[in-house]
């Protein structure tokens, strides 16, 4: 016997066998795209502003500033590359159209970084005679900067869908469908705890590969081999196209979303039924999840009344009055999670320029800055296997939650760690700048291990907990903008924190020619301890806001609930449809 699941389809367009598509065989494709192409991003993401203020000799401001619009448009592409795989293509079919656009970006800057005439020429950055790169480069190298997010966020959002997906409905065994949903529920909560490894993964091996490549054999082969591993990905992921549970694509939801607040304005004098049976609701089993009114959010109720309107932006589904719903209600846990991540890329930015003015010997053997993020990643790898294999299982048992904690609890720690991180850094840099002027050797880049160290509790915690809890709390029509999500909070985090390095140095500068904390030619004549401790309250402040949202929030499905029972009802009453047929 085998399961049909409503709404996903193997790449022939038929209905999926769970014994031969989606599970563990079909995300280690997935698995692979994710490694590969973050062994050429990480890197390239982490070591970038080397690039810019070395090799293209902007500032030390332009260059953390462009560096983090640079991190900030992979994040916020992600929301085209979701909006058209929950819209218009499959997931994968996605993934292959975009992956040519993240090698070609990569190739543009390769050759940039190649021919001479293209970027300017070496000079001594400490006599201050530098000219930036400015008129056509500079608007290649802007060129390639974006177009390299707009194939990497695509493929960062539609791999994280498509490797739900799999887990996404029943499996053999139709005799106990409870079990075998709680099965899956397990193996979706598995998978993002793995997709995270994966992340890691890719990034240590680009750290020592494509890092070393980049400083020792030139940035023209170091974006070459970032091309080279994109493109291998494609291929790997192209070979799994057999394995594959597709969703099919139903529409656009911000279109579905927007037609409920239309709906609800047009209807805002209507009366409010005491019936349910009079709104609107899908009977022709074209959508795939049901969703349950509920009481919350009443003025867009109104958008589902039938009132004999049968205009399509006054006609509106229950279900699309919920999705509506489910936005507004994640909207304070995004805006708040947006604070908190802001001061992460600035942190990671300058942790790179912070090592470049210490002493990085190892053993005799100098260790590019950007080498040192091996230490969070590594540790992050070793938590993330842990936590999955051991912790999660316990904690299942002791709270009866389906990943041990609620998404929510796992995002504050997350968000406590990365304020100590930013404590940590600027104390660090404060006892730095006081050896300057002292006779003695260079601060060891090793004083920097701590503050590492809470960034991968950060990102064992935070990133994992967010990219799961808007997955799952998003209706299955949402899936990818779900993701999406999450990324564009990492996105407008990144972009915000450029305007306030701008914001800082415009209010910290003084007269006679006297710049801000940053405007520094170099660390050593800058004030960056300064801005690390204004950073450190302002994550402060936002882990507290953050808390509050947690709090007030109301998950879909309650998260004590053990999965095998919720997972069995939202089977039976919403998200698939079972039928039994011959083998």
């Amino acid at each position: 016997m085998a399961l049909q699941v409503q709404g996903l389809v193997d790449w022939r367009g038929r209905p999926v066998d769970p014994r031969r598509h989606g599970g563990l065989k079909a995300v280690m494709f997935i698995y692979v795209l994710i490694v590969m192409t973050n062994m050429g991003n990480i890197p390239t993401m982490l070591n970038i502003v080397s690039y810019l203020h070395g090799t293209m000799h902007m500032g030390i401001a332009d260059a953390s500033t462009t560096a983090a619009n640079f991190y900030g448009a992979i994040c916020v592409f992600s929301f085209l590359g979701a909006f058209i795989s929950d819209s218009y293509i499959k997931r994968f079919y996605t993934i292959l159209i975009f992956a040519p656009i993240e090698i070609l970006g990569y190739m543009l800057l390769a050759c940039q970084a190649h021919f001479p005439s293209l970027h300017p020429p070496p000079c001594d950055a400490a006599a201050g005679q530098c000219a930036a790169v400015s008129g056509r480069n500079l608007s290649l190298l802007r060129l390639g900067l974006y177009v390299i997010p707009l194939g990497e966020g695509t493929l960062r959002v539609c791999g994280a869908a498509l490797g739900g997906d799999q887990f996404d409905g029943g499996e053999v065994g139709g005799d106990d469908p409870a079990a075998a949903a709680a099965a899956e529920a397990r193996g979706k909560a598995s998978f993002f705890n793995w997709f995270a490894f994966c992340i890691s993964l890719g990034g240590l091996v680009g750290l020592v590969l494509v890092v070393w490549v980049q400083n020792n054999e030139g940035w023209d082969l170091g974006f070459a081999l970032a091309a080279l591993m994109a493109l291998v990905a494609m291929a790997v992921v192209l070979a799994g196209l057999p394995f594959y549970r597709h969703r099919v694509p139903t529409g656009s939801p911000l279109t579905r979303i927007l037609q409920v607040f239309v709906a609800a304005f047009r209807k805002r004098n209507v009366t409010m039924p005491e019936s349910l049976v009079e709104m609107h609701e899908c009977s022709d089993g074209s959508t795939i999840e049901l969703l349950d009114k509920t009481p919350d959010f009443k003025f867009l109720d109104k958008a589902a009344v039938d009132d004999g309107d049968r205009r399509r932006w006054s006609a509106c589904t229950v279900t699309q009055v919920e999705e509506a719903k489910i936005i507004l209600r994640m909207l304070p846990v995004f805006l708040t999670s947006v604070l908190g991540y802001v001061p992460i890329p600035l942190l990671l930015t300058f942790t790179v320029q912070q090592g470049g003015a210490m002493d990085t010997r190892l053993a005799g053997t100098s260790v590019p800055p950007a080498s040192l993020f091996v230490v969070p990643i590594v540790f992050q790898m070793l938590i993330l296997v842990a936590y999955d294999r051991a912790a999660v299982p316990w904690l299942r048992r002791a709270t009866g939650y389906a990943a041990g904690v609620t998404h929510l609890q796992r995002v504050g720690l997350g968000f406590a760690s990365s304020a100590a991180a930013l404590a940590l850094a600027a104390a660090v840099e404060s006892r730095r700048r006081r050896c300057l002027g002292v006779a003695a050797p260079a601060m060891s880049v090793f004083w920097l291990t701590p503050q590492f160290f809470l960034l991968g509790v950060m990102d064992v915690t935070s990133f994992v907990g967010l990219l799961e809890f808007f997955y799952s709390e998003a209706s299955a029509g949402m899936k990818s903008i779900g993701g999406a999500v999450f990324f564009c909070i990492l996105g407008v985090a990144s972009w915000l924190g450029g305007a306030l390095i701008q914001a800082v140095n415009r209010a910290t500068a003084g007269g006679a020619g006297h710049g801000g904390w940053l405007d520094g030619a170099d660390l050593d004549a800058s004030h960056l301890d300064r801005f690390y401790w204004l950073l450190a309250v302002f994550e402060l402040v936002a882990f507290f806001l953050y808390l509050y949202s947690a709090w007030r929030y109301t998950y879909r499905h309650h998260p004590r609930v053990q999965p095998s029972m919720e997972d069995a009802k939202v089977s039976a009453t919403a998200t698939t449809t079972t039928k039994k047929a011959e083998v």
